[in-house]
Order: structure tokens, then sequence, then C-alpha cells
């Protein structure tokens, strides 16, 4: 069981330590570690003729499993609950709901991955290579949809048009983290210019739309209305361009025993040829060789770990990790001082403040 936050004294790290365990066996409950008759009939309703069991777990269990068995941070599934408390919401009602942002964001990473060619995530080799690119397509896209049953499976303890609210939000956002990510493949293709503003846009929806949606569900969910859900979704969104821009940072910043903690392939952003923040801060401000020659790495795709490592001189050159940083403080900080106001003084606020700031500052 979710407890409520009362604590009079915990810092965010032990309290998310405290929380995966419990959001771990709510997610086993939607997508357990063995097929069963049960869960089948949980999932799909009674077959008309007769379910295959080995497709169910070779095809679809086994590679999502062995996805979210690797770990994770958990970090959205405790946002939502952190809002839904800063609000007033009942945990025990609210708390099966933690499986909508985190489902589907594993969902978007193992896609990613077969999108970005990708080799290792979470220190193992992307599902894509161990189970190939057809069975990773669809278990991601089965992801996108399986949480759902959240909503179908509680529905009687909500009224209709609060659930219809829950759902036009989850569309709306699932057609942002689409065109976020449209954005990004198209740019790490080469031979465009982008403003930052454009690449925040595209982190709003890549990124920030699943912790916006996860804020929105938290609102929406607990009895709030339509203005405080889009205030706080908006403080949530920040946190997901943040975390991202941090993300990018740390895959060319780590060194030694960080870099296998990290658990991705270091550099692995110069070699998908991504236009992150400070890529484009670099690119506004180098001379016009350094310019040329980060252009021409990245859109070489390089595997070469010198030619990763010279982009990465280059982008430091021009302070583009301290330039990045100094953003995803800045609007973190402006936002928060928006949405603070909103919030009731009590111990979930004070966690929800320290949570913000523990995303744009962690080391790996």
């Amino acid at each position: 069981m979710v407890s409520p936050i009362n604590l009079e004294s915990v810092s965010i790290t032990s309290h998310m330590d405290k929380l995966k365990p419990e959001i771990d066996k709510i997610i086993e409950k939607y997508l357990p570690s063995k097929v069963t008759q049960e869960w089948l009939e949980f999932t799909f309703g009674k077959p008309r003729y007769k379910y295959n069991v080995e497709a169910s777990q070779k095809a679809i269990i086994d590679p999502i499993r062995d996805f979210l068995d690797r770990g994770g941070k958990r970090w959205r599934p405790v946002l939502f609950l952190l809002i839904a408390e800063a609000v007033g919401g009942d945990i025990e009602k609210l708390k099966e709901f933690v499986v909508i942002p985190e489902i589907i964001h594993n969902g978007t990473i193992m896609i990613d991955d077969v999108e970005d060619m990708g080799e290792l995530r979470r220190g193992k080799p992307c599902t894509h290579k161990i189970y190939g690119e057809d069975i990773a397509i669809n278990a991601g896209n089965f992801m996108y949809y399986n949480p759902l049953l959240s909503f179908a499976k509680n529905r009687d303890m909500f009224k209709p048009e609060v659930l219809v609210r829950a759902y036009e939000i989850y569309i709306q956002e699932m057609l942002n983290l689409s065109f976020g990510q449209a954005s990004d493949i198209y740019w790490h293709k080469g031979n465009v210019k982008i403003e930052e503003e454009e690449y925040m846009q595209m982190c709003a929806y890549k990124t920030g739309c699943l912790s916006r949606l996860s804020a929105k569900l938290a609102v929406i969910l607990s009895g709030g209305d339509d203005e405080l859900a889009s205030r706080i979704g908006k403080v949530a969104e920040t946190i997901g361009v943040a975390f991202q821009i941090q993300d990018d940072i740390l895959d060319i910043d780590l060194k030694g025993e960080d870099r296998e903690k990290f658990g991705k392939v270091f550099g692995n952003d110069i070699k998908e040829g991504k236009r992150t923040l400070m890529v484009i801060h670099t690119l506004e401000n180098a001379n016009e060789e350094d310019k040329k020659r980060l252009t021409e790495i990245l859109d070489k795709h390089t595997d070469d770990m010198d030619e990763r490592e010279e982009a990465i001189l280059i982008i430091r050159k021009y302070g583009a990790m301290e330039y990045s940083k100094k953003k995803a403080k800045e609007i973190v900080e402006n936002t928060w001082k928006e949405v603070e106001p909103l919030l009731e003084e009590n111990n979930a606020k004070d966690l929800l403040k320290e949570f913000v700031y523990y995303l744009i500052e962690r080391d790996v």
C-alpha cells in the first residue's frame, strides 16, 4: 500500500527509495513476470477462441519485464503521488494510476532505442538487440495503452466527467509526445539550424509531457479543476525539460565509474547527432572553424570515441555545459515561484520542492 506522505522529516531520495518497491508492486499487477489466464482476461477480456500463452509471454511480457527489472528512478510516479497529496487527493484511491506515466515512459524508451539504433540501456543491450526490432516496437506500443486499464478497472470510483477529462489529457499528451520525438528525430539527421526556443519546445513535448501528464492527472483525479491542473502541469513540464537538459549534460560529462552507473554508451548523443541545448549554444557562439567541425562530427554519426571526445572539447570550449546547467535551474526556479502559492503548506509541498531540485542537480 502506498502510504500518505506524513513524515515530519524525510529526504526526497529516501522517500523515493521507500516508494519504489510499492510502485513496482502496482506495476506487477498490470505487467506480471509470468502470464496467467487470469492476467490475459484482466488485460484483454475473455477470448472468443483461445489465447496463446507462449506468444504473450515471449513477445510481450518477457521483453517488457526484462526492461522494467533493470531499474529506473520511477520519479514520474513519485511526482504523481506528491502532487496528489499536495492538492489534497486521496492517495489510497489514486495509487494505481502511477502505472500510467511509468509504463508509458518505459515504452517510449524502448521505441526510442530502436529509432536511435541504441546500443545500451540501463547497463544492458537495448531491447531490440536482445529480442529483435519487431518485438521491441510492438511491446513498446503495448506499453502506451496497457496502463489505461487503470481507468477502466477503477471507473466506479470517479464521476464520468472526471474520467472523460483524464482520457482527454492522456490523448493530448500522447500526441504531444509524438511531435516532440518527431522533432528530435528530424533534427539529428543533420543540415538544420535550430533555435533555443524550438529546442525547449521539443523538450516540453518529448520529455516534459509525461511529467505534465502525471501532474494533470494527479490534480484532476483529486478533484481539482482545469486551471489548477494547467498551472501545476506547467511546473511539472519544466521539471521534465530540466531533467532532459541534465540528462544531455550527463551523457557527455560523466567520468569513470559514473559512466557505468548512467547505463548508456558515453557520448551517445554525439553519435546520434542530437542538437542538444549545449550544441545549439555552441553553434551560436563558436568560430567558423569549430562550428564546421562540430557539425561535421554530429552529422557523420560517428562510432569513433576520439571524434566524440573532440566534439565534447568544442562544446566545453564555449561554456555550453555551464550555460545549460544555469538555464535548467533558472526555468525551474521561475516556474516554482508561480506554482508555490497554489499549494497548501504541508510536508508534501516541501518534498515536492526538494524533488524538483533533486532532478536537476543529480549526478547520475
